[in-house]
């Protein structure tokens, strides 16, 4: 009855292989047809399966199309759920999707490898549709992989050069980490579930108690956490995140807003009633969210490349939504996600504006009274600006204040870190926009060159603008006057199975908590937006003043540098006295090469006998058979 719905992954990958084989042939318009086209199919195919879910029991639909699996007590099908939490991220990707492919087509209209980039794009839609539509963990576990080699792809796109290759590989190693802990946790649950379905792996988990104690769910949901650290960028597998930096700004803004970095997120929530079985757990992930929240915030506060400022504050953000997760605010975090989409691919378009009207200048340094050239990438990237830092009636407001009273109700401690980190946001987004914007500019012949983007790159900008504007209002906490209708949208997938899911009314001082971290934000945006307007000469005397801090926290910490001397340097020496050890000495030296030089040894000492004369030659052989015939005598 629904088999149309099938299309919405497979939509995109029909448009990776077009645009494989034929991307020569096919020209420019003809891939930009096919790349967009695809992709605003399958979000015209995912309203569609927004209506058929909300009419279906339950507002669950679940296509099976074949056993995939079956081995034993192992039988996982292969088929698609649709359901709010599915529809809702299938519609995020899609949509969003859709405008950074229309954007590309401007971006990258210069790029030889045009056709390769597009492909690269519906593999990545195609894989994190699977992802988030997958019936099981084992499907999910397909999309998941697949997001994370075609991060690979995108992030070395430009693989004549050094970096970005370095950075991609960085990306896939660093995720294949966190992937271990997945598979590990897979294992467990099917070990004590025997299932691996997640509609049967929900129902045989409500009705369990929760594991108060360390068991095998909190050690299970754990390493499916780790997991999710890899692909959300959480500490301390953050640190492949802001080096996909290297990658063109569109694959920045797909990767940082509504896709690969949620996809852990994604997970916590599509398996909330079995997370709620495990408070110690919970109490991990809130604790690692606020600290990954606060500790990328101010390393924001010092970076000159205007895209890892954003990439820094993407970590950041990422950190709210765990945060939200770990308070036991499920529909919360899941609502930062859904805003953060928004702006965040707001932010990141709106930032390659600016380097494609500078000619790839991303040094902020360099920039300077831009408003005045941009006036479309300005003010969509001043609402962006705004609704990240959390000013009501802007998306980021109510997601973001949703989440810190729920930490505050966890821990105070908690609500503090979140505060702080929402004070920085707001220091170091204002930092940027008075860099780029305000000022005298600091690079004259990038300013005298510099020129507004083309439609194909503005149009995605407003509507971004208008979405970061508005989409808050879907979710207006009940401590504001509202229903928090996200929650009510997500409650069938966030309480599954469970016997007795009642809904959760919290009472506390929301209102007051929200004006204090408010108020705090908009002082801190102020002073990061005093400081910087004018020029860098108050801010180079504020570093001057504190160099030890300014350096630290301008080297990001030196994390990357600490990993480099503590890990990966003597695993390469390890290795490379293996190799020398075993590889040369031991396997090439004693086994090959030795048995070889003895052979050309043995030879030159033989053809010092060798004489060439015939009847020294039947002589040798005569005394031969002659001594044979001896031995056999006696």
């Amino acid at each position: 009855m629904h088999t149309h719905l099938w299309l919405i992954p497979f939509l995109p990958f029909l448009g990776f292989l077009a645009m494989g084989l034929l991307g020569r042939r096919l020209g420019r318009t003809g891939v930009a047809v096919i790349g967009v086209g695809t992709v605003v199919a399958s979000f015209a195919l995912s309203l569609i399966a927004f209506a058929a879910m909300k009419a279906a029991p339950g507002q669950r639909l679940e296509l099976v199309a074949l056993d995939w699996m079956a081995v034993d007590r192992l039988r996982v099908p292969f088929g698609l759920v649709f359901d709010p939490l599915s529809t809702a991220m299938a519609l995020a990707v899609t949509g969003i999707g859709a405008l950074i492919h229309l954007y590309s087509v401007g971006y990258m209209n210069e790029d030889e490898g045009y056709p390769r980039f597009f492909a690269y794009l519906n593999l990545f839609v195609f894989f994190m549709l699977i992802l988030v539509l997958g019936s099981s963990l084992p499907l999910i576990f397909v999309g998941w992989e697949g997001v994370g080699l075609c991060s690979y792809l995108l992030i070395g796109y430009y693989f004549r050069t050094d970096f970005a290759p370095a950075a991609g590989l960085k990306a896939f190693l660093t995720n294949r980490i966190g992937d271990l802990g997945m598979v590990v946790g897979m294992m467990v649950l099917f070990a004590h579930f025997g299932t691996l379905t997640v509609g049967e792996l929900l129902v045989k988990a409500g009705g369990l108690s929760p594991e108060t104690t360390f068991g095998v769910l909190t050690f299970a949901t754990l390493m499916l956490f780790v997991g999710a650290t890899g692909k959300s960028a959480q500490l301390p597998l953050y640190v492949w995140l802001p080096d996909a930096m290297a990658g063109p700004t569109p694959v920045s803004a797909l990767i940082h807003a509504a896709t690969m970095v949620t996809a852990g997120i994604f997970l916590v929530c599509r398996l909330a009633p079995l997370f709620e079985l495990t408070p110690i757990t919970l109490t991990v992930i809130a604790w690692v969210g606020a600290a990954t929240a606060l500790f990328a915030a101010t390393i924001g506060l010092a970076q000159r490349d205007i895209k890892k400022v954003l990439a820094y504050s993407t970590v950041s953000q990422l950190g709210y939504m765990v945060l939200g997760l770990g308070a036991g605010g499920f529909a919360a975090g899941f609502f930062h996600v859904f805003t953060h989409a928004w702006f965040k691919a707001l932010l990141f378009l709106g930032a390659g504006s600016v380097i494609h009207a500078l000619h790839h200048e991303q040094d902020l340094f360099k920039m300077g009274g831009l408003r005045a050239k941009l006036p479309f990438t300005f003010w969509t990237m001043l609402i962006g600006t705004l609704a990240i830092m959390g000013l009501p009636p802007f998306a980021g407001f109510f997601s973001k204040d949703e989440i810190l009273y729920l930490a505050f109700l966890k821990s105070p401690v908690l609500w503090g870190m979140g505060v702080l980190g929402a004070c920085l946001t707001s220091f170091y987004m204002w930092r940027l926009m008075a860099l780029a914007f305000w000022g005298e500019p600091r690079d004259a012949h990038a300013f005298a060159h510099a020129h507004e983007s083309p439609r194909t790159m503005t149009v995605p900008l407003v509507v971004l603008a208008a979405g970061s504007a508005v989409v808050g209002f879907w979710g207006v906490p009940e401590a504001f006057g509202g229903h928090f209708q996200v929650g009510r949208f997500l409650a069938p997938s966030l309480t599954y199975g469970q016997t007795a899911a009642e809904a959760v009314h919290h009472h506390g001082p929301a209102v007051l908590l929200a004006l204090i971290s408010t108020g705090l934000a908009i002082a801190c945006g102020w002073w990061g937006f005093a400081s910087y307007r004018g020029g860098l000469a108050l801010a180079e005397a504020r570093a001057a003043r504190w160099p030890g801090l300014h350096r630290w926290v301008a080297g990001k910490y030196f994390v990357d540098e600490g990993i480099e001397k503590v890990v990966l340097g003597p695993v390469r020496w390890l290795g490379n006295l293996l190799w020398k050890l075993f590889d040369v000495i031991l396997i090439d030296g004693i086994g090959v090469n030795l048995p070889g030089a003895l052979t050309r040894v043995s030879g030159d000492l033989l053809a010092l006998h060798q004489t060439g004369r015939v009847r020294n030659y039947a002589l040798l052989m005569t005394l031969g058979a002659l001594g044979l015939f001896w031995v056999f005598l006696r």
